[in-house]
């Protein structure tokens, strides 16, 4: 009995030094004020409802106009006021260019080697050079044109023949579909969706 009264004891008391340190260590960070109660695990998670915008925007007019959430473990920057918007973006850019180390940018993009994942710095830019060359510049995007026309024209068939016998058209695969096959056209020179796909 003494025993687990005892290891409840240390526990009250590894949390209560953890917190007090935790504070301490985030005033000395000059942190922004983190607005309402923040629970251990979720964080301020608990706050939201739908739509985000608007429990955001109550978030901030209550607190004011630059807070820091947390989501889980992360924490968030909630800037609501145009001109320290205007700061974050232009003079402090550099500060919030990075983007989080998360577990998925390790594995899934090659220990932070690809585009979404990379750290701001020489690669990065090396990176974002190359596509704004290679994929993202007008002869390229002239170059893929008819494959967005011929795809666009596909779309249109299929709901010109869908319409002559007055059925409901899920629009959202439709699109989908489209936009999968000119990115599979530009990609492999294939379509993935549709009449015209061959079997391997």
């Amino acid at each position: 009995m003494e025993v687990v009264v005892l290891s409840f004891f240390y526990s009250l008391l590894f949390l209560a030094l953890f917190s007090i340190s935790k504070s301490l260590l985030l005033k000395r960070k000059n942190l922004p004020p983190s607005g309402p109660l923040c629970l251990p695990v979720i964080g301020h998670l608990y706050l939201f409802k739908k739509p985000l915008y608007r429990t955001l925007a109550q978030i901030s007019g209550h607190y004011g106009p630059i807070l820091l959430l947390r989501f889980g473990s992360r924490r968030v920057l909630l800037v609501s006021s145009p001109s320290a918007a205007e700061e974050c973006l232009t003079t402090n850019d550099i500060v919030f260019a990075n983007r989080p180390r998360l577990l998925a940018g390790k594995h899934l993009g090659f220990n932070y080697t690809q585009l979404p994942w990379a750290p701001y710095g020489q690669h990065w830019r090396n990176l974002r050079r190359i596509s704004t060359l290679e994929l993202f510049s007008s002869t390229r995007l002239q170059m893929f044109s008819n494959v967005r026309i011929g795809e666009v024209r596909s779309l249109l068939r299929q709901l010109a023949a869908a319409g002559d016998s007055f059925k409901t058209v899920d629009m959202n695969s439709m699109f989908f579909e489209l936009t999968l096959n000119v990115m599979m056209m530009m990609i492999a020179g294939k379509r993935y969706y549709g009449d015209n796909v061959m079997d391997f």
